[in-house]
């Protein structure tokens, strides 16, 4: 029997990357003359990529008219390049997940990421944190020709990592995960410590959880049964 396989979202979910992120949009304001963002401020925006985070920081500041197309390009290019120079910086995993992760794998469990940053910056980011080499896959936004909520970004993870989406599970913080899960038909634990700016509960996951350590293998087991179950 293939192994179950256990995908997980990077930002928001797996680690907390914001401080990184909000510095690299504090570099971009101070560049273009505006105040530097509050992280409390701009924190839930972090996990929807550096184009809505530039466009909600110009907004708060009354200066969204002076992002043009051009200027909101030249701005992202600036964000990527101050990024990358500094990964993985201050962005940590998040509480128990790190033990999370090594529980799943002694018990059989393949580990993966899919997560819409560029795969060019995900890796060197799980690399410099120690855990790229518990993953069987890591996929980005463009890995593939297509990114999440579209399922089969999450399908196709869980197939570069040997698995089979109707043992697997996805582990994720926002709309756009769950929205993904449901269209695979792939079971969703949501962490209610990420960067939605809804409470994840409201958007109808199979489970949530506060901490990590509440990601248990019973919970998990329980939640790839159902699609067994489902399949009979």
């Amino acid at each position: 029997m293939v192994r179950p396989t256990i995908v997980f979202d990077l930002d928001g979910t797996l680690v907390d990357t914001a401080p990184d992120l909000v510095d690299s949009l504090n570099h971009c304001l101070i560049s273009h003359g505006l105040q530097p963002a509050h992280e409390k401020d701009i924190r839930h925006f972090a996990g929807r990529g550096a184009r809505v985070m530039l466009q909600r920081a110009f907004e708060a500041q009354e200066r969204h008219a002076d992002l043009s197309e051009q200027t909101l390009a030249n701005l992202l290019d600036l964000f990527i390049e101050h990024y990358r120079s500094h990964i993985p910086g201050r962005s940590r995993p998040f509480a128990g997940a790190v033990d999370a992760m090594e529980r799943f794998a002694e018990a059989g469990w393949t580990l993966a990421v899919c997560t819409n940053k560029f795969e060019n910056l995900a890796r060197p980011l799980l690399g410099g944190l120690g855990l790229d080499s518990r993953l069987a896959a890591i996929a980005g936004s463009d890995t593939f020709a297509y990114r999440k909520p579209d399922p089969r970004h999450l399908t196709d993870t869980v197939a570069m990592a040997g698995g089979n989406p109707r043992r697997s599970l996805l582990i994720g913080d926002s709309r756009t995960d769950i929205d993904t899960a449901k269209a695979a038909a792939i079971p969703i634990v949501a962490v209610t410590f990420g960067y939605s700016d809804v409470p994840v509960a409201d958007l109808d996951p199979d489970r949530t959880i506060d901490h990590f350590d509440e990601l248990t293998l019973a919970l998990a087991d329980e939640l790839i049964s159902s699609l067994e179950v489902q399949d009979r």
